[in-house]
């Protein structure tokens, strides 16, 4: 996939307004492990995640995504009539019907010819949005488009916590520890085909993705029948299986990537990564070829939050300037199923 008039009008998100340290978890799983002999500590020491964000109880994904939406409109040129399609990405969403993405049309004042529903693809939700919009510009259908997602990983977490409470074997804590990683917050994307405004922006190049879908099995996040016929939220990650099948898929796709758009690791300033945590951190890059300095990596003290950890973790190394004008920037992204996507921007 190639583009020549595909650009990143901006990028918008809101952070959940809780801050929940690793150090806090493991006193709430403190029985747990006083039985399995576990030293506090471990969850920050396995996952280089420090602390994640909450938000508060029973608050909407709609709302965050709306706020972000709103600051990704917030000074740019665009009118709600000018927005040809609102894509809803994430993995959590408010109800099974209607599309998420209404709620947040409805809130911008968006209607009329435009296309608004929802999509899902894991972790790589807000990426595959972004590439659905892209072609609906570059087909010249739409002159702008906007792509939202909000994740919140307080319910999952609270439920896992009582879980392994109720049940503390080592099993457990090793399928959980990927659930314990989660953060929350919401990102909106905004791209146009740059008619709005004389200035500068980024350009989208062009993006490959790649599927190994045999591998649907090694992490699962739904609902699920109990035996008293009640119905309950569950997460079970088989986190070595996955980085192992998800870096060998990334390596792939890394190869495909570099042929199509003819890129290298020397060519490439800075790379984006979905923020998984620090081993898959180091060994992605290594394996790639990627300097670490060329990364900037959020995952300490944000965790990992699903689709829009990526989005948010480019807007916040722009206000850092770790991603400058003329900067070649590549988002890779790998998630569940096993799918990896790849972008290549001109900032």
């Amino acid at each position: 996939m190639k583009y020549s008039r595909v650009f990143i009008e901006s990028v918008g998100y809101e952070l959940a307004p809780i801050v929940m340290s690793s150090a806090e978890l493991e006193q709430r799983l403190a029985p747990v492990y006083e039985k399995l002999h576990i030293g506090s500590g471990q969850l920050e020491a396995l996952t280089g995640i420090r602390e994640r964000r909450w938000w508060k109880p029973n608050t909407p994904v709609s709302h965050g995504a709306i706020a972000a939406a709103k600051k990704c409109l917030q000074e740019r040129n665009v009118a709600p009539q000018d927005i040809g399609a609102v894509v809803y990405a994430g993995v959590c969403r408010e109800y099974f019907e209607p599309a998420t993405a209404c709620q947040v049309a409805a809130a911008l004042g968006v209607q009329g010819d435009a296309a608004v529903y929802d999509i899902s693809n894991a972790c790589l939700g807000v990426l595959n949005g972004v590439l659905d919009i892209a072609n609906r510009i570059e087909l010249g259908q739409i002159r702008c488009g906007l792509v939202v997602a909000c994740e919140s990983s307080r319910e999952i977490n609270e439920i896992m916590i009582q879980q392994m409470l109720d049940n503390p074997t080592m099993e457990l804590f090793t399928t959980s520890l990927a659930t314990l990683t989660g953060g929350s917050g919401a990102a909106a994307v905004l791209l146009t085909d740059g008619s709005f405004a004389p200035s500068r922006r980024p350009r989208l190049l062009g993006g490959v993705n790649i599927a190994e879908p045999q591998f649907n099995e090694l992490c699962r996040w739904g609902i699920r029948k109990e035996a008293d016929g009640s119905h309950s939220p569950f997460m079970r990650t088989d986190a070595v299986s996955v980085m192992k099948h998800g870096v060998e898929l990334g390596k792939r796709t890394w190869e495909v990537f570099s042929r199509e758009l003819g890129l290298s690791p020397e060519r490439i300033d800075r790379v984006i990564c979905h923020q998984v945590g620090e081993a898959h951190q180091k060994l992605i890059l290594q394996t790639l070829g990627i300097a670490p300095d060329k990364d900037f990596p959020t995952f300490e003290f944000l965790g990992n939050m699903g689709t829009v950890s990526l989005p948010i973790t480019a807007a916040i190394a722009k206000e850092r300037d770790m991603i400058r004008p003329g900067n070649l920037v590549g988002f890779l992204g790998i998630g569940s199923g096993l799918n990896c996507l790849m972008m290549a921007i001109q900032w």
